[in-house]
């Protein structure tokens, strides 16, 4: 887990690619029955870490996916995508096209940027 407020919790998904995920500290399995605080804090969350992928990686393309089928909890995955990827223009979860090429800066460095703006534009929980 690299952030978490009362509201919800981020955690890195492990991949050839820089893929974070959010989950709400709620047990819904909806996003219309989170409270308005909720929603509100996964938006915040979501538009930090887009804007900070999409600035250090330069991806080709930002992805966000809920489905909640095998984990029945609201959550938002947040992937940056490449052409070179194993995957691309397939989803992750989709059939592998090729053997990756990347050559990715340091996710951990990126991680610590969404971790810095996160706590900068924090509301008060």
């Amino acid at each position: 887990m690299i952030y978490q407020n009362k509201y919800i919790e981020i955690i890195i998904e492990e991949s050839e690619i820089p893929w974070l995920k959010i989950f709400t500290k709620d047990k819904n399995k909806e996003f219309s029955f989170c409270s308005q605080e909720t929603k509100n804090e996964v938006y915040r969350c979501l538009d930090i870490i887009e804007k900070e992928m999409l600035l250090y990686f330069k991806p080709e393309k930002i992805n966000i996916a809920s489905f909640g089928n095998y984990e029945p909890r609201v959550h938002f995955h947040i992937m940056a995508r490449f052409k070179e990827d194993s995957y691309f223009p397939e989803p992750m979860w989709g059939k592998k096209q090729r053997t990756s090429t990347l050559n990715i800066l340091d996710f951990n460095k990126c991680w610590e940027k969404v971790i810095e703006g996160l706590k900068k534009e924090e509301i008060n929980n």
